[in-house]
């Protein structure tokens, strides 16, 4: 039989790239997105139906939900420097909108939900690398949000017996991410301005920065996986990488390696050094990523041009 899947943010940076392969794979889709940060021209020309609808809107979820196989929950408020500035919508987005999606899933029969959660937000300020045993100790309002959603999904799978798979992402970059407020987009624009490249601290905070078809084939082997209601994963590179060799790796691939560096003072809320390891992923969804951190931003870059910056 085909999946039915209903995907809430579908319009935004990872929908775009996830639904391309969910479609591919023959699967029928639905999107619900209140289009505030999404775009629906991201999915022009593809066989979806877009419904333009709040997540917090109990009753039309369950609505959408009602001829669904399963639900890939990508809906959210994603800044960390926002939600220390408006914790209340951050919390109402994520936490209350994670609680709503799974309440109207679990009146619709809905038998797996796959959750877009985060690693570095939620853990907080740990030693790397970090994996599902390390404690979470959120230092930000949005890694607060992402972690009370993680509760519910868990919550939620062992009083009602929904399957809830969620997957905690790197940092994200690729296509579709002009909109996108994160440091590989700001920074792409700057050298293409001709602006200076700004980092805020003095360039030793660490991420790790994974393409978004990995991420994307990670939320797809979610749904099929034999695991248990409650399972929550890291997907991740394993790979730490600095801001400012960030910075360079981003001016290597666009061409101008000497592209000059502003630095400035640290944002609040922030992480340090973060990484993670995937074993779990790789244990019990079979997940690898394939991408490296230049050939994911080279085409990033590719992408950027063509479609923003020209």
């Amino acid at each position: 039989m085909t999946q039915r899947l209903l995907v809430t943010g579908g319009c935004g940076f990872v929908g775009a790239n996830l639904i391309r392969l969910l479609l591919a794979d023959g699967r029928m889709i639905r999107v619900l997105d209140d289009l505030r940060s999404g775009r629906e021209e991201y999915l022009a020309g593809l066989d979806v139906e877009i419904v333009k609808g709040a997540i917090g809107d109990t009753d039309l979820v369950e609505k959408l939900l009602s001829d669904a196989d399963a639900v890939v929950h990508l809906a959210a408020a994603g800044s960390v420097v926002e939600s220390v500035a408006e914790p209340r919508a951050n919390f109402e987005a994520n936490a209350y909108g994670t609680f709503s999606v799974l309440d109207a899933a679990r009146r619709a029969g809905i038998e797996r939900m796959v959750f877009s959660s985060t690693g570095g937000a939620l853990i907080g300020n740990a030693t790397p690398p970090v994996n599902e045993q390390s404690l979470p100790k959120p230092i930000s309002p949005y890694g607060a949000s992402k972690l009370a959603a993680e509760a519910y999904c868990h919550a939620f799978a062992h009083a009602y017996g929904i399957r809830t798979v969620s997957l905690r992402f790197a940092n994200l970059y690729g296509p579709f991410s002009g909109h996108k407020k994160g440091a590989i987009t700001k920074f792409f624009q700057a050298i293409h301005e001709g602006e200076p490249v700004v980092i805020f601290g003095d360039g030793s905070a660490s991420r790790d920065f994974m393409y978004v078809d990995d991420i994307c084939n990670g939320i797809r082997l979610g749904l099929t996986a034999d695991v248990p209601g409650g399972t929550v994963a890291h997907l991740a590179t394993g790979v730490e990488t600095s801001v400012s060799d960030l910075a360079d790796a981003c001016r290597r691939v666009a061409g101008r390696p000497d592209h000059p560096i502003e630095y400035r003072p640290a944002r609040p809320g922030e992480v340090g050094r973060n990484f993670a390891t995937y074993d779990l992923a790789r244990e019990l969804l079979g997940f690898t990523p394939s991408v490296a951190l230049e050939e994911g931003l080279a085409r990033t870059w590719d992408w950027l041009r063509e479609n923003v910056f020209s």
